[in-house]
């Protein structure tokens, strides 16, 4: 059985790509949504087990040109952690 946990993180739109990269790295990570600073989504992406650098490598490309239009954002981050 897994149980879902959410986390939120604010960051500005320079760190915004590092941040991502690094929840991508912690492996537990299912759901990465991005939300401006009054809450509204901008952009949502799954992660499966097994994703490569190339699979994402777009995605993190438009994070990047994103990132260079917005402030302030949150991260919401869905995570499974399996429970024995």
């Amino acid at each position: 059985m897994a149980t879902n946990a959410k986390d939120y993180f604010t960051t500005t739109g320079e760190n915004l790509v590092n941040k991502v990269k690094e929840l991508i790295k912690e492996g537990n990570v299912r759901k990465v949504t991005i939300l401006d600073h009054e809450g509204k989504e901008l952009m949502s992406f799954p992660l499966t087990i097994g994703v490569v650098g190339t699979v994402l490598a777009p995605v993190l490309a438009a994070i990047g040109a994103m990132a260079a239009l917005i402030g302030e954002c949150s991260i919401k981050v869905e995570r499974t952690d399996k429970v024995v």
